[in-house]
């Protein structure tokens, strides 16, 4: 078995972030490995990021949940982080969420997004974060209050989930095979910074609406497996 130096692989999933890339990598604490999972860039991430020493992962299939399965696969420390590339979070803030897996007060550590100005979240962006979490709320029993991008977890178990989305609902079903996996999840607070570049999710109404209509599917079919537990069909009645 090959030695790992480091204690925390944090995986960037990255579509055209090379203008963030310096400064998000550079933010990143000693002990911590990039994993920059390139989803089909146009532009220098894939080469800025290898220049700075991360592990660099090339992921053709489009999507957030495809690139942080393909990072998730790479990765091989005890830890695992997720961060956005564009700057929008900053990688010092992630012992804070990684210490309390380590110290085992929770399973899974999100970090909750404070926006620093009025610009850094869109109002339908926002508006569309909220209603989610409500839901998830009432699906899970979770207080939570973001879907929180930023997030920390135990390696092995996280891969025992065998997360199955590969688009925007891949973080949204982290926490739902969370919950029926019997884990502890629980938030605190971030800071949430204006980005660099165009994002290409919840800055735009249309990449909004796609994360929403992944995410209400997933969350339709939690629902329903919920159910069928609950209400186990009769040995019997299944046989009549």
């Amino acid at each position: 078995m090959r030695h790992v130096s480091h204690s925390v692989d944090v995986i960037f999933p990255t579509l055209n972030e090379a203008g963030a890339l310096p400064w998000v990598l550079g933010r990143l604490p000693v002990g911590y490995r990039a994993i920059v999972v390139d989803n089909g860039s146009t532009d220098d991430s894939a080469a800025i990021a290898a220049g700075l020493g991360a592990v660099v992962v090339h992921e053709p299939r489009r999507g957030f949940g495809s690139a942080c399965a393909a990072g998730l696969a790479r990765a091989e420390a005890p830890v695992v982080a997720f961060c956005d590339a564009d700057a929008s979070m900053d990688p010092a803030q992630l012992p804070a969420l990684v210490a309390r897996v380590q110290r085992g007060e929770t399973d899974l550590a999100l970090g909750r997004r404070r926006a620093r100005t009025l610009s850094a979240w869109p109002v339908h962006a926002r508006l569309a974060n909220r209603a989610l979490a409500l839901l998830m709320r009432r699906a899970t029993g979770y207080p939570l209050h973001d879907l929180g991008p930023m997030r920390a977890a135990r390696r092995l178990p996280l891969q025992g989930l065998d997360l199955q989305d590969r688009r925007s609902g891949f973080p949204l079903e982290m926490v739902l095979s969370a919950h029926r996996a019997g884990w502890r999840v629980e938030e605190s607070d971030i800071d949430y910074a204006e980005r660099v570049g165009r994002s290409k999710v919840t800055g735009t109404l249309r990449g909004t609406m796609v994360a929403i209509r992944d995410m209400s599917t997933l969350l339709r079919a939690h629902r329903v497996g919920d159910a069928a537990v609950d209400s186990p069909v009769d040995p019997d009645e299944a046989t009549a």
